[in-house]
């Protein structure tokens, strides 16, 4: 006498093991994308970059002081009613302004240097504040080398010198686009190293093959 045969379930069949089914999808809320954005790592990034934004800005006051020191005077002169230029056709004017332009250039040079070194990384907050930073220390700069410089009131210092003496004239940018001397190298200077020697992101897949490989391990044809 035998028994009767009944065929056991293959595995694959059992509930809970079929290899075709769908993975099951993670319990809880899943974080937003704009939440996973705002997190820790997004926050010290713009943190470091309001850091490097107010010191990049308050070298500025440097900037102002060389300029101050190193550009060419405009020399005045005044008789009992009116002041004139000294040197009618004289080029100090342009060489003040002349002068600000490469400063500012090579504000531009080692701050984006100096940013780079320190955060390699990069990223926008961190373009975003030098920029920034930038900008604000080229205005400053043209403040501080007003303020610093000869009376600004022209009027006022040309009569306590009296007349016939030759005095210098304020600093002034008779070409505010100056100003953007410096922003606009240190974004030049700062793509130029993040594109040379910047981290590079890691290839998602190490070859053509396992970008299209099924799931038992053998590549499509």
């Amino acid at each position: 006498m035998t028994a009767p045969f009944t065929p056991s379930q293959p595995p694959h069949d059992q509930p809970g093991q079929n290899p075709w089914q769908e993975p099951a999808q993670p319990s809880g809320p899943v974080p937003e994308p704009a939440q996973q954005e705002g997190g820790p790592g997004m926050r010290n990034e713009v943190r470091a970059a309001a850091v490097i934004m107010v010191a990049v800005a308050v070298s500025g006051v440097l900037l102002g002081l060389l300029w101050l020191w190193l550009a060419p005077r405009v020399p005045l002169i005044a008789d009992r009613t009116d002041v004139y230029l000294k040197d009618t056709e004289g080029e100090q004017a342009i060489g003040v302004d002349g002068t600000f332009t490469l400063l500012g250039l090579a504000f531009g040079f080692v701050s984006a240097l100096v940013v780079f070194l320190v955060r390699r990384r990069g990223g926008i907050p961190l373009v975003v504040g030098l920029a920034a930073g930038s900008l604000l220390g080229a205005v400053l700069a043209w403040k501080v080398g007003v303020w610093v410089g000869p009376e600004t009131d022209v009027a006022a210092h040309a009569k306590s010198v009296g007349a016939g003496v030759v005095f210098d004239a304020p600093m002034e940018l008779k070409a505010k686009g100056v100003l953007l001397a410096w922003p606009v190298a240190a974004m030049v200077v700062h793509l130029v190293l993040t594109g040379l020697f910047g981290p590079r992101d890691p290839a998602p897949f190490a070859s053509y093959e396992d970008a299209y490989r099924d799931p038992y391990g053998a590549p499509e044809k």
